[in-house]
């Protein structure tokens, strides 16, 4: 796959594979300061922080972005339960170690934002502040949204990804055309993907192993093996929640007091599921604002 675009060109993006404990992860990273850890979720890699990336590096950061096991250039190991949470959570816990930062600061979409949720409670001791675009609380997902008709209604397919091969045979026809059509059609505005760049997502699709390894994140997260206990956050957290997202209702975007105390949710009326590309700008100001607060 090629990962050498710049998506801005007075800033260096670089790129390297890091080995945090059970596999290697492809990162892309820039700038210099405090870490700060971009996850991306279904059914993106890296390259979904393309804007966001620099912009942040420019702000005094050192930002990188793996793609996330099973993803883009990472390992890709097989069967289900190696995408349990406590691994994916893990391999955040070895990225920051291996980048030899004391603590990072961690933002997470979609999947990104569930295991940046299950990284700020297996590894509280690296977290230092925590951000979540339109990613629900693991637990309240579980507590709440399942108890939801139309919250079960807007997530149809992670049932679909339960059965064994169909899915895999549903969104790889025709040159992966289911997913390359949501993507098409949900990400809105100006910033909409073009030709090319989805393009680059077709070719990560394609990577041997990658689309089963995507499917298995939803395997796993119905299956208690290998899942991060449950445990109150008590850094310091930003939600951001696109109102118009499509799979995810407005009302899954607070945690509770009990899950995380100390929180600020910043709802965007009129932004979809995709608000990281939708208004790159606007993300990377709350974002930068949150992570110069001073104390808890």
């Amino acid at each position: 796959m090629n990962t050498s675009q710049r998506p801005d060109e007075d800033l260096e993006i670089r790129h390297r594979t890091v080995d945090v404990g059970e596999v290697r992860l492809h990162i892309a990273e820039a700038g210099s300061g405090p870490l700060v850890v971009l996850l991306h979720g279904f059914p993106e890699f890296w390259y979904a922080w393309r804007r966001i990336l620099p912009a942040l590096a420019r702000e005094g950061f050192h930002v990188v972005v793996p793609d996330m096991r099973g993803y883009g250039s990472s390992d890709k190991p097989e069967g289900i339960e190696p995408y349990g949470t406590q691994h994916l959570a893990a391999d955040i816990a070895g990225l920051v170690r291996a980048l030899g930062a004391p603590r990072a600061s961690v933002v997470g979409h979609d999947w990104g934002a569930a295991v940046a949720w299950c990284f700020a409670m297996a590894h509280p001791e690296l977290l230092e502040r925590l951000v979540v675009i339109n990613g629900p609380h693991p637990v309240r997902m579980l507590r709440d949204g399942w108890r939801s008709p139309r919250q079960l209604a807007r997530s149809w397919y992670m049932f679909l990804f339960q059965l064994p091969d169909v899915p895999e045979y549903v969104m790889s026809r025709d040159n992966h055309a289911p997913l390359m059509k949501a993507l098409r059609e949900e990400v809105r505005g100006p910033n909409a993907l073009d030709a090319a760049e989805l393009e680059l997502y077709r070719e990560a699709f394609a990577a041997p192993g990658a689309l089963t390894a995507m499917i298995n994140y939803y395997r796993a997260a119905l299956r208690r093996k290998s899942q991060v206990p449950a445990r109150r956050v008590d850094a310091p957290v930003l939600v951001l929640w696109g109102d118009e997202d499509r799979h995810l209702g407005r009302e899954l975007a607070d945690p509770g007091a009990d899950l995380a105390p100390d929180v600020r949710i910043v709802h965007f009326p009129g932004a979809t599921h995709w608000i990281h590309h939708e208004r790159p700008a606007f993300v990377t100001s709350e974002i930068t604002a949150f992570l110069r607060q001073k104390g808890a």
